[in-house]
């Protein structure tokens, strides 16, 4: 059952990617994840913020970002104004405090169309691994690899894995988009 077992990991894979996603899009409240997307110049080359500085969120509206070199609050500072993220850093020489803005309505309904396209990019990633597992599975049963019930018992196990993943990139969704519509 190695194509079962190939589906599924890139189903996990895809579901691991939504959730990476999800927290990447900003709500009314601070969290690490907003930062995970900045890179900055240091040291010659572009690194992720986290390898570079802390992020803590000592309230829900604030970020407070200390970079572990003092030398690089300017590149930090630089680079998170330079992500388009709407964040606007003050700079105290040794940490940057990030106040998180309130979103407006309009923001919300943007945030909330980009989440439902970043779920149907998962769900496509899904379709796409059963999709190859039941090729798979037709090919050997075609050349007699397997017995043609076999295989059939395989791709609905492969369909059932499908409707479970989707189900749960639905559910994330849910509470995502409520997340963000929250005021």
């Amino acid at each position: 059952m190695p194509s079962l077992k190939q589906a599924q990991s890139k189903m996990d894979d895809a579901l691991e990617a939504v959730r990476r996603g999800f927290a990447s899009v900003r709500t009314g409240k601070a969290t690490p994840a907003l930062l995970d997307t900045v890179l900055v110049d240091a040291y010659g080359s572009k690194m992720p913020i986290n390898q570079v500085a802390t992020i803590s969120t000592p309230e829900p509206s604030l970020l407070v970002v200390q970079p572990f070199d003092r030398s690089l609050i300017k590149a930090v500072e630089h680079a998170i104004q330079a992500a388009s993220l709407g964040l606007n850093p003050a700079n105290d020489g040794n940490v940057l405090r990030i106040p998180i803005p309130p979103l407006n309505q309009e923001r919300r309904m943007e945030y909330v169309k980009l989440l439902h396209k970043m779920a149907e990019d998962a769900r496509v990633s899904i379709r796409h691994a059963r999709q190859e597992a039941r090729d798979d599975l037709k090919r050997r049963m075609k050349d007699h690899e397997i017995p043609e019930d076999g295989g059939r018992h395989q791709m609905d196990e492969a369909q059932k894995f499908t409707d479970q993943y989707i189900a749960k990139v639905d559910e994330l969704l849910k509470h995502k988009e409520e997340e963000v519509m929250q005021v």
